[in-house]
């Protein structure tokens, strides 16, 4: 990087860092602001604008804020104060907004449920929040009723029709006044206090509740208002989940606390997203990068230039992807960004650095307290040095994501205190001090930039390697043939470490020889998939990251697996299927890998 390059570069981070810096001034721990605080001083700056929409609806601030109080006085009725947990199964839509913006403003915490789970799943989803009540659209009555059986005590209320085991609440909300609610009931609350609970995804057991504050709340909001610079005139499309951090506190609530509008979506679709956006006037939206791959894979739309998009905010975008991606649908800037719900850091790729997550010098790094250190995918551990601490990663060097727990950078944790315990790494650097474990593997460059490499579960060894399942995917995308790849590592008898394997959905028949050739020429071998198998599709969670929890169990043994299954045979330099007598020759140690 050249001395000018570098400069325009600092200046768009200290720009970027910079306007993050006023989202957050004067917010502290031990401050008396909370979110409910914020989400009304913009009504009053701007009742008549448009906060919300979604298909014909529209509310504005003055009328979200209505409908707002109106749950808050009928949860108040019901018991529900300061601290309570209320357990909302909404979907995507406005009711959730104002059900949850009515839970703050008494105080009381929200449990943002994902309406995709059903029976245990989601009644351990409600149990572990300690939800007091739940609101449930009738929507997922369904799967409300597969749950009731192992459900501690909680009473239910259903909207939009009848729910197994749930009181109806629509006429009751409609016959509550929509008067403001009087702050002092807020009185006393502080901004580390809880605010939502917002759940893992759950890919590798049940779901975990993170606790997410006041504070944490509206430092997402700010990231997203900072990263796009959002404003009263922007409108943020949101077509990911709003029961997880990126939909609903970074893209809702951010377009919010602008005081801009956002579009809801009630799901993701190829084929709705390009029309919502110049029916709605869309200026801004929220992507993860499986999104935007799909939008990448679908056929031409007539109106995917036709709209006045002048930014976007997400994370997970391929650089395979990213520069077609801008380039096809007229995008002028994309802002890549790394973090997670619970974590107590963040990167954002103010600059626009195809592949980076984001960029930090080495003075900031430190104030931080972000740092990158060995880990040993083998052992499954932190690496140390002779005197027991852990060490930092050279440029280049992939290593897990840490952040120094600090009054500035607090780690908020789960509601259970083991889950909790497990994300903590104590004495790093010296005796005493804690980071929080973010669980990925990534890696910065010379010049600063960081890059995501995988979470350390997906990451295998074969071969005395490190293989990144992420970046084996990527190079399955771009193979003729494949649509769509999940790449994970499986135990083989008789072999050390873990063999690749990619479940693949392909578009006609599957080409053994020529999807061998073609990871022959962008792999190293042993990162190349020893096995394939064949999928209709690929299960994802609610933002669209590949279940892989079953596909390692089965393996590759064909009489576990109805699909079709293939092994990468060197000689022939194809993926030849894989037959029950191939497969107790592999076993048996007779073909070597």
């Amino acid at each position: 990087m050249d001395l000018l390059d570098r400069l325009v570069r600092d200046v768009r981070l200290v720009s970027g860092l910079a306007r993050t810096t006023r989202q957050l001034a004067s917010l502290r721990p031990d401050s008396s602001t909370t979110f409910a605080d914020r989400f009304e001083a913009r009504v009053e700056e701007g009742p008549g604008r448009i906060a919300l929409i979604q298909g014909d609806q529209q509310l504005t601030y003055a009328e979200l804020d209505a409908a707002a109080n109106r749950f808050a006085r009928w949860a108040r009725d019901q018991g529900i104060g300061r601290g309570d947990v209320v357990a909302l199964q909404l979907g995507n839509r406005t009711e959730l907004v104002s059900a949850w913006i009515g839970t703050s403003k008494l105080g009381a915490v929200a449990a943002l449920i994902n309406h995709h789970l059903r029976g245990n799943a989601l009644a351990h989803c409600v149990d572990i929040a300690g939800a007091r009540i739940a609101v449930v659209h009738a929507e997922f009555a369904d799967a409300w009723d597969s749950a009731r059986g192992t459900l501690t005590d909680v009473r239910a209320f259903s909207i939009g029709g009848s729910v197994p085991g749930a009181e109806p609440l629509d006429d009751a909300l409609e016959r509550t006044s929509p008067a403001e609610i009087d702050a002092k009931v807020r009185t006393g609350l502080l901004a580390r206090d809880a605010f939502v609970y917002i759940y893992t995804s759950g890919t590798t057991g049940l779901p975990k509740a993170a606790h997410v504050s006041h504070l944490r709340g509206i430092r997402i909001a700010g990231g997203g208002i900072a990263a796009l610079d959002l404003r009263p005139s922007d409108r943020m499309y949101v077509p990911l989940p709003l029961y997880h951090s990126a939909g609903g506190l970074m893209a809702l609530c951010g377009a919010l606390l602008a005081g801009g509008a956002a579009v809801i979506a009630p799901r993701f679709s190829t084929s709705q997203f390009w029309s919502d956006c110049v029916r709605h006037e869309v200026t801004t939206f929220q992507y993860i990068g499986e999104l935007c791959r799909y939008l990448l894979n679908s056929p031409e739309h007539p109106d995917e230039r036709a709209h006045q998009i002048r930014g976007c905010v997400g994370n997970g975008l391929r650089p395979d992807v990213w520069e077609p991606f801008q380039k096809r649908f007229a995008i002028p800037r994309i802002v890549e960004f790394y973090g997670a719900t619970e974590g107590n850091i963040a990167l954002m790729n103010f600059d626009g650095k195809v592949g980076a997550v984001g960029r930090m010098p080495s003075l900031l790094r430190r104030a931080m307290g972000l740092s990158l250190v060995r880990y040993d995918v083998e052992r499954d551990e932190n690496l140390r040095d002779e005197n027991g601490f852990c060490i930092e990663c050279e440029p280049g060097e992939v290593g897990e994501a840490i952040g120094r727990i600090s009054s500035f950078s607090p780690f908020e944790g789960y509601t259970s205190r083991e889950a909790t315990d497990k994300k903590i790494l104590r004495d790093v650097f010296s005796n005493g001090d804690r980071y929080f474990r973010t669980g990925d593997l990534l890696r910065m460059d010379s010049d600063g930039y960081f890059y995501f490499v995988d979470r350390i579960g997906d990451t295998f060894r074969w071969k005395g390697e490190n293989v990144a399942t992420s970046e084996v995917a990527e190079a399955l995308s771009v193979a003729p043939g494949v649509v769509e790849a999940n790449v994970y590592g499986v135990k083989v008898p008789r072999q050390e470490g873990r063999a690749g394997m990619a479940a693949l959905v392909v578009d006609g028949d599957f080409d053994g020889e020529t999807l061998f050739a073609q990871l022959e020429r962008e792999l190293p071998a042993y990162a190349r998939p020893v096995f394939v198998r064949i999928r209709k599709e690929l299960e994802t969670t609610g933002t669209f990251k590949h279940l892989k929890v079953e596909l390692v169990e089965e393996g590759f043994d064909p009489s576990r697996v109805a699909d079709p299954l293939f092994f990468g045979n060197a000689s022939q330099k194809s993926y030849v299927p894989l037959t029950a007598e191939l497969y107790e020759r592999i076993a048996s140690g007779e073909v070597r890998l």
